[in-house]
């Protein structure tokens, strides 16, 4: 969603009309599909979407074969070409400050060199996407100004928006910054940011045409620390349902409830939600109905920790890391997702704006959540619109229980209003965004079959 005070969406052939020109998008985005990750999921709906309503989309990205996890790459490849979406594939040196999504050397002496290099990369503030700065600036080093008419960066990791800044001083177009999480106000930093990092913070978002993040605390704090004001906009994350209604429900044989994804210890845990568990079991008053917990994801060992802990690893059952296709049928199958922010019972603004985006895809698949978050978070206030989310804190473990027993006998929460988080309803306020940050001499002398390039220099009244 976007802020209220973001012009009427545009029509589908773009606001100029069904034969006007084509805007021209520059996105950068490092982590983009065939990538299994939830930034990609973003990443490749905004392409996508945007396409739809009349963008010339070109990405900048890392090339597949350097991930390690990702969906059919050729059969993405085509779909992308068929959607009319470009695709400028880079290299990414210093792979090993980034192990677990890029390929590197990584075992033995690997391991040994990589953690070194990484020790220092932390110690000197740098970016583990430090090396994609110089292979970006080389593949996009013939760009001209008749190639691009707007610039949008996708972060994190935020060397995008750096890049984001220099393409736009070279080629004099605008940029827009996707905040996808916080840069310098991250809640799961171990440290606090440099005073370098701030300053580069601030002098991007200077520069920039306008600002768009997921959740409205987010947007508060940025305007709060860096005086941004009109240029930050919220746009949430979504459901493509054009993707979720092909997803076959995984058949469980029993009332399965359901979560994918990862933690960050301390505050993100699955152990309030098994103590949950460990009284839905010792219940007098349960029902017969068979039901287990279902865990999709690298952190097996947490979860079956915890499970021994609470005395309910008997109906807990772990499948490891699975493809997204799979993880989407589980959802859909499932009685109830879970999905957690924090098990802190007051929060940070930081943390209390982060809105897990696994939970959109829920609501698309009509799966009833139950979401443990602290006191007046965003997720609480963005997903009761949808009626399918009961949020919860961590400390409430006999209503979560409560909760349970009503799910584990049938009685779940009915959707309404669902589609406000689809990707089509989204991408109708990104593009008017989009279109409102265009040079607008630029757009008119294109549509009137112009030089794109009579306009390259243009005062600053017009630039933005």
């Amino acid at each position: 969603m976007i802020a209220n005070r973001v012009l009427e969406p545009a029509s589908p052939q773009g606001s100029m009309g069904p034969l006007a020109y084509k805007p021209k998008l520059l996105f950068l985005a490092c982590y983009f599909p065939p990538l299994q990750t939830i930034a990609a999921v973003r990443t490749g709906n905004i392409a996508r979407y945007l396409a739809k309503f009349g963008w010339e989309v070109t990405v900048v990205t890392v090339h597949p074969h350097l991930w390690r996890h990702i969906e059919d790459s050729e059969k993405i490849s085509m779909e992308f070409e068929a959607e009319g979406i470009h695709r400028i594939l880079t290299d990414h040196r210093w792979r090993c400050l980034e192990p677990v999504h890029l390929k590197c050397w990584n075992q033995n002496v690997g391991w040994i060199a990589g953690g070194i290099c990484r020790t220092i990369a932390r110690r000197l503030g740098l970016d583990k996407n430090v090396g994609w700065i110089k292979d970006v600036e080389r593949a996009c080093s013939s760009l001209t100004p008749n190639d691009v008419d707007l610039i949008l960066a996708s972060g994190r990791p935020f060397v995008a928006f750096r890049l984001a800044r220099s393409i736009s001083d070279r080629l004099g177009r605008p940029y827009v910054l996707d905040y996808r999480d916080p840069w310098t106000g991250s809640p799961h930093a171990s440290r606090p940011p440099r005073p370098e990092t701030v300053r580069e913070e601030a002098s991007v978002l200077q520069g920039c045409a306008a600002v768009t993040v997921v959740s409205p605390s987010w947007g508060a704090d940025l305007d709060r620390c860096y005086g941004v004001g009109e240029k930050v906009h919220v746009v949430t994350n979504g459901y493509d349902s054009g993707e979720l209604a092909i997803v076959k429900p995984h058949d469980f044989g029993h009332c399965a409830i359901v979560y994918t994804g990862i933690f960050y210890p301390p505050r993100r845990v699955i152990s309030p939600f098994l103590a949950a568990l460990r009284c839905l079991k010792e219940s007098l008053h349960e029902t017969g109905n068979e039901w287990y917990f279902h865990y999709y994801g690298v952190q097996e060992d947490h979860v079956r920790e915890e499970a021994v802990r609470f005395g309910v690893n008997d109906r807990v059952v772990l499948h490891g890391r699975v493809p997204r296709h799979e993880a989407l049928s589980a959802v859909k199958g499932a009685s109830l997702a879970v999905a957690i922010v924090s098990v802190e019972e007051q929060a940070s603004s930081e943390m209390l704006g982060m809105v897990p985006a696994k939970i959109y895809e829920a609501i698309g698949l009509g799966t009833p959540v139950l979401l443990i978050t602290p006191s007046g978070s965003d997720a609480t206030a963005l997903m009761t619109l949808t009626g399918l989310v009961r949020s919860f804190t961590g400390s409430q473990t006999e209503a979560m229980a409560s909760f349970l027993r009503d799910v584990v006998s049938g009685q779940v929460p009915k959707p309404k209003n669902a589609e406000i988080y689809s990707w089509t309803t989204i991408s109708k306020n990104l593009d008017t965004l989009l279109r409102g940050c265009l040079t607008p001499r630029r757009c008119k002398a294109k549509a009137d079959g112009l030089d794109g390039g009579l306009f390259s220099e243009l005062p600053d009244g017009w630039t933005r």
